[in-house]
């Protein structure tokens, strides 16, 4: 599909994006009108089914009628205070997180690159004030191939040229390391540093799988050396991998978790700092905040999304569906994709360079009514909502083997 095949209201949309868009997107040519469910239809009123869910923002599906019940019953209430005043939402939405995550108590901010700056900021603070690392001494190892945000300073210990070419000077202070390397990784503490920031399972990077043992690795280091363990869930938690968190697949607990995406429900911006009271407790009035930052509308729709993790039951779908998207994508291994990784409802396949790029399969995928995502040239990302069906993986997966065909 291309836009001269779009109709004229979709080439006039997009015309009007081209035009007046800074051109940081490179999106499929498909103009989204309405959503529900995995379903989403475009203004030429075609169906497409979604297995990308916003990056794992849509855990839940587009427009759960739970979490829009629960928004539309708060917009007719409050929407904004901002943390000047409390708000009758926000401390419940606080208590069910944290007792979820099993820890004390949560900072609330918005987007998901706000939530890894805040722990950076919250690593920092404890390593000066609690482990006693000399003035802006503070190091926080990272890993190669990581994927945080697009802000200046998690730019900044990226290693991708497209990410961070032309956006210095960066931040110092970030000590990157392969993934997947539990020796490197604890080759490379000093009694400077402060953190280990890692994402459980890489999800820009391709869905990248690190070996079994390696989280539990990283946990020992980290206790053995007092160091903050920091996962970075906003991809890979609340759900998406058969376990309510990344961490859980090697029964491991960080000392701070990031969330974002999905905490949202697909309807508002929300993201999270969760850890214990002697990590975030370093923390004093005026030195960080956000003025949306735990707003009612955005705690409302939390709380509701916390509860709907608390019954187990989407973490119990993705892993059975998971399993069934796993033995259908591993037919297509020699037969058109190179490589197959898969974690609950999550999925990159590496597509052979003879039958084109990511980015053509995905055009070819689109013009069959399935949406996915490129990313790093040959490979795509899968991530459907947990809400989808076996019989809809099973089409998607026909449609991605005609796609894939030389």
């Amino acid at each position: 599909m291309n836009a001269r095949r779009l109709d004229t209201a979709a080439v006039r949309i997009i015309g009007t994006e081209d035009e007046h868009l800074a051109h940081n997107y490179h999106p499929l040519p498909i103009v989204v009108h309405r959503a529900e469910g995995v379903w989403v239809t475009d203004v030429e009123g075609k169906r497409y089914l979604d297995l990308l869910s916003a990056y794992s923002a849509l855990n839940f599906g587009h427009r759960h009628p739970a979490l829009v019940a629960a928004a539309k019953e708060q917009l007719d209430r409050v929407t904004l205070t901002s943390r000047a005043f409390h708000n009758d939402r926000l401390g419940e939405f606080a208590e069910a997180l944290t007792d979820l995550c099993g820890k004390d108590m949560m900072l609330p901010m918005n987007t998901g690159a706000e939530a890894v700056e805040t722990g950076i900021k919250v690593a920092r603070a404890w390593g000066y004030r609690v482990k006693g690392v000399p003035a802006d001494a503070a190091e926080v190892i990272v890993a190669h191939g990581n994927f945080h945000g697009r802000t200046t300073t998690i730019i900044g210990f990226s290693d991708d040229a497209d990410a961070r070419d032309g956006f210095g000077p960066f931040t110092p202070g970030f000590v990157p390391v392969p993934f997947g390397d539990a020796d490197a990784l604890a080759a490379a503490i000093t009694p400077n540093t402060v953190a280990v920031l890692i994402e459980p399972i890489q999800g820009e990077a391709g869905v990248i799988i690190p070996p079994v043992g390696y989280l539990r690795a990283v946990r020992e280091a980290c206790t053995e050396n007092n160091v903050l363990m920091i996962a970075d869930e906003i991809q890979s938690g609340l759900g998406r991998v058969g376990e309510t968190f990344a961490c859980d697949r090697e029964d491991v607990e960080p000392d701070v978790y990031l969330l974002g995406k999905a905490l949202g429900g697909g309807i508002v911006p929300v993201s999270a700092v969760v850890a214990d009271a002697d990590v975030l407790g370093v923390l004093r009035p005026g030195e960080h905040g956000s003025t949306f930052g735990g707003n009612p509308l955005a705690s409302a729709v939390g709380a509701k999304v916390v509860e709907m993790l608390a019954s187990g039951e989407f973490q119990e779908r993705a892993r059975a569906l998971g399993e069934h998207l796993a033995a259908r994508l591993g037919e297509l291994v020699g037969n058109g994709a190179t490589a197959v990784r898969v974690a609950g409802l999550w999925a990159g396949v590496d597509v052979d360079p003879a039958v084109g790029t990511g980015r053509e399969v995905a055009e070819r995928l689109l013009a069959r009514g399935v949406l996915v995502k490129d990313t790093h040239a040959q490979t795509i990302r899968i991530a459907p909502p947990l809400v989808v069906r076996a019989t809809e993986i099973d089409w998607a997966v026909e449609q991605l083997k005609v796609a894939l065909e030389p």
